[in-house]
This record gives structure tokens, C-alpha cells and sequence, in this order.
């Protein structure tokens, strides 16, 4: 069986795929916001050919595209929400909004979805030429991860179950097989409806709903010496009430964000923060109301699927650039107002091998792209943020890669990103990433012992059982969104 046939496809599709990613990188819609993106990917994919549903968890613009039937059924997951205020010109090497005040590609989402759109294609064409019944690719349509959970609310209504294993990406300004676990997370926002009254003349007839708030996060700072090391809080005030201080304010919000290793451990911590939400309420006189935005599940790692994406890594290669590509990156780089001094990746932090190899590869950190392949280095190490990928990998085996898609060093959800997910550059990395994924699909359809082991460690890890962040009764919302009573 010749993968590499089945991988050139994805080159003779660049333009439709490259074209849809530069699409999305035009419209940037926010999370649950994205329409267009969503219809655009419904309509590219059934002219694939694909069995395309939309909505799905009555998420509206979330879709599924499937091909192919029997077993072994394999996910391939897609984003393709943008950043509010990161508006900036394609290519440009200085700050130069396209729309005044507009959303921006800051995380690359618009090439994330296009290179697992370049996968799926590859895939479906390997299928076609098969026998019916020797399996099933589905391409999911993932919105609203900036603030949105999508994948989450897709876990607790059970999409993820029928999957025999899970494969993703993310643009990166490295190339490297994704290990590791990081942060679950919680966001819930708390509303206080007080009385409004003169603050001078009257003020024993008012209820502070701002007092509520600030009462509210002193409690908060107090339980931060009784939680766990690893467990973190953060908040933002949404709604301080008005602008007069001679009124008491009648309303107030204010956001809060929960984090753990393990969701289970996040979802007790959050009772200890609704108490103190409680608390509050009862302590200035108000009502408390509080609305569930979103949450998300710490990563699993699988060291089988890992491997085997390293492998096809290898196989397929990393991008090369011309002059021109590299001219703009080493100007991008002077556009940093602070040079992060990290080497890239993340496996050098554990293995002074791959420590050595990286500061060689990369001329101690100062190439403007990196253009080599990290060695694969299976981890357990967590990171400090979260990522609904998480709640797949515990319904079923996930794997993600790195490709380079940013200029070295560029900032997360930075408009140096955004400026460069429409160039070349972006087309190169996403191009690469599907040819990845597509290979270890393949592998996974021709070898299905491979399937098997990586589904045993799975079953191993996630004995403990999944616990879903997301109430029953939830919908999907954006923070910010007033709290009525």
C-alpha cells in the first residue's frame, strides 16, 4: 500500500484547501459566531463527496462530514474560530489592522480546520479505493474553542463514542509530535442584582450588587491558602455596575475561571467557589445568579498514536523555505516588543539529548523559522493551560502534532499570527500537518493491531472514568452576555 499516493492527493487539492483557509482567515468570526466558515466548510466537503450533518449538540455551527462505512471509525478534528482585536494585514511585518477593531487568526484556526480538511480528503480518497465496509473517516466541525468548549458539549451528548481513535493539530512556530496533559478548566459567571439608591442621601436603602462582587473575590483570595498546589483561579469583572459613584449599583458580574489537573478535582473546587458566591449574596442583601460558560478536561496522552504520528512524521518531512519567506520572518522577529529566550517545543525541557539536538537545529533559538522535526519524547509533564481536545482523548485515543505555521517566537494569539496564517508560510505548515495525519490514519486502517494497543493503554489510563464539565442543562454561551433575573 503506497501512502505517499494517497498524501500527493493533498497536493493536487492544495488550491481548494489553501483556499479555504485563507477564506476563514477573511471572514474571522468569534467563537459560536461562525456562520460563514461553518457554511463554507458544509459545502466544500459534500462537493468532496463527505455526508455532511449540521447542526450537531445543537450547536449551530457545528458540523460533521463522514465517509466511508464499518470499522475502524476515525475522527479527525477541525477549529476555525478567530480572536476579537486582532484584525492585521496578511503579510505585513508591522502592526496594520485590515478592519479597524476587527477579529484576527490569532491562533491559527483557520489553518487548523484546512489542514484537517487536507487530512480527511486524503483519507476519503484511500477509502474510495477500498472495499466497502473496511472503515470510516468523520471530519468534525469544532467551533467556538476560544471561549466556547465546543468539544466538551459534543462529549456530554455523546458524539465522541463511536470513535475508534481521535487525530488533530495546531499551528505551532515548531514541528514536533504534541505529548503531555495540561489543565482542566471551568468558567462560570456570577450576576448580583441589588437596589439602586442615592449613595449619599439614602444609602441604607440600597443593596450593592458591586459590593457583592468585591466580597465575592475577597472570598475567593482567602480560599486560594486551603486548594490544592496545582488548582489555580482567575477572574475578570464583567460588569462593574455603572460609572456614578453616588449610586449604588444595582448590578454587577464578574467571570471566573477554575482550574485543575483532573476535571473531577476542578469540578469540587468550583462548589467551594459557588459557596463563596452564595455567601456574598447573602452577606450585602442581593440576589446571585450564576451561568456556565464553558469548561474543558485535561489532555491523556497516548504514547501508541504518539509514536505512530512521529513515524509518519519522519516519512512525510517538514517545509522548506525560499528566501523571501525567511526575509519576512527575520522581520517579524524585530517586531517583538519581548524576545522569549525559550528554545522551541517542549520535549527539550525533559531530555538533555533532545535539549542539545534543538539548540543545534535552531542556532540557539535565533532561526526565524524552525525548519526541523523535534524528536518525539512521550511526556506526562502538564501544562498550565487547557484545551477541549482534552475530553476526546478521554472518550477515545487522541493524538495532535505541531507544524510550523508562525514565524519563531511569535506571541500566542498575537497579530504577528495573524499576519502570517495567510501566507505561504501557513499553506506550507497546514499542507504538512494533513499529509501527517493522513498517513497515520492510513497506517491505522492497514495495521489494526496498532489500533488495539493504543486503545489498551487508553482503557488503562482512563479507568478513573470520565468526568464531563458540562452540566446537563447547559447550552453553549459567550461570557459578557448580561444575566437576567
Amino acid at each position: 500500500m503506497d501512502k505517499k499516493k494517497y498524501q500527493n492527493y493533498i497536493d493536487e487539492k492544495a488550491e481548494v484547501i489553501c483556499g479555504v483557509s485563507d477564506e476563514i482567515w477573511d471572514y474571522a468570526e468569534l467563537s459560536l459566531k461562525e456562520f460563514k466558515s461553518c457554511a463554507l466548510y458544509c459545502r466544500v466537503l459534500k462537493e468532496e463527496g463527505f455526508e455532511v450533518t449540521s447542526p450537531v449538540a445543537g450547536i449551530e455551527t457545528a458540523f460533521t462530514a463522514r465517509y466511508g462505512s464499518g470499522k475502524p471509525v476515525i475522527g479527525i478534528l477541525a477549529e476555525y474560530d478567530a480572536l476579537s482585536g486582532l484584525s492585521q494585514k496578511a503579510g505585513e511585518t508591522t502592526r496594520d489592522e485590515a478592519v479597524s477593531g476587527g477579529n484576527g487568526h490569532g491562533c491559527g484556526h483557520n489553518m487548523l480546520g484546512a489542514g484537517s480538511m487536507a487530512a480527511a480528503f486524503a483519507v476519503k480518497k484511500y477509502l474510495s479505493e477500498k472495499p466497502a465496509g473496511s472503515g470510516t473517516v468523520i471530519f468534525f466541525g469544532c467551533p467556538g474553542e476560544e471561549g466556547g468548549a465546543a468539544k466538551a458539549f459534543m462529549a456530554r451528548d455523546g458524539v465522541w463514542k463511536e470513535l475508534d481513535c481521535a487525530l488533530t493539530w495546531h499551528p505551532a512556530d515548531c514541528n514536533q509530535v504534541s505529548s503531555g496533559t495540561c489543565n482542566s478548566c471551568i468558567q462560570t459567571e456570577y450576576a448580583f442584582q441589588g437596589v439602586a439608591s442615592h449613595a449619599a442621601g439614602a444609602p441604607e436603602l440600597g443593596r450593592s450588587a458591586l459590593d457583592a462582587v468585591e466580597l465575592m473575590n475577597t472570598g475567593v483570595q482567602y480560599l486560594r491558602e486551603h486548594m490544592p498546589e496545582e488548582a489555580r483561579i482567575h477572574y475578570a469583572i464583567t460588569d462593574a455596575g455603572g460609572a456614578s459613584p453616588n449610586v449604588v449599583q444595582p448590578h454587577a458580574q464578574v467571570l471566573y475561571m477554575v482550574r485543575s489537573v483532573l476535571c473531577r478535582d476542578a469540578l469540587k473546587l468550583q462548589e467551594r467557589v459557588d459557596d463563596i458566591a452564595k455567601g456574598a449574596a447573602l452577606m450585602t442583601g442581593t440576589k446571585m445568579k450564576k451561568k456556565f460558560i464553558d469548561g474543558c478536561s485535561n489532555t491523556v496522552p497516548n504514547k501508541v498514536l504518539e509514536s505512530l504520528m512521529y513515524q509518519n512524521f519522519e516519512e512525510a518531512g517538514v517545509p522548506s523555505y525560499t528566501e523571501a519567506e525567511k526575509t519576512y520572518a527575520e522581520q517579524i522577529t524585530k517586531s517583538y516588543e519581548f524576545h522569549d529566550d525559550r528554545l522551541p517545543g517542549d520535549a527539550w525541557e525533559e531530555s538533555t539529548e533532545i535539549k542539545k539536538f534543538v539548540e543545534e537545529a535552531s542556532d540557539n533559538g535565533t532561526k526565524p523559522l524552525n525548519d526541523f522535526l523535534i524528536p518525539y519524547l512521550y511526556s506526562e509533564k502538564r501544562s498550565a493551560g487547557s484545551t477541549d481536545v482534552g475530553d476526546v482523548s478521554w472518550l477515545t485515543p487522541t493524538a495532535q502534532i505541531n507544524t510550523v505555521c508562525f514565524v519563531a517566537g511569535s506571541p500566542g494569539h498575537s497579530w504577528q499570527n495573524v499576519s502570517c496564517g495567510h501566507t505561504s508560510i501557513g499553506h506550507k505548515g497546514l499542507l504538512c500537518a494533513g499529509k501527517v495525519i493522513a498517513g497515520t490514519a492510513i497506517d491505522l486502517f492497514e495495521q489494526p493491531e496498532l489500533l488495539k494497543a493504543a486503545r489498551a493503554e487508553f482503557a488503562e489510563k482512563t479507568k478513573i472514568g470520565y468526568y464531563c464539565p458540562v452540566p446537563e442543562d447547559a447550552k453553549p454561551v459567550l461570557s459578557g452576555e448580561k444575566i437576567e433575573f
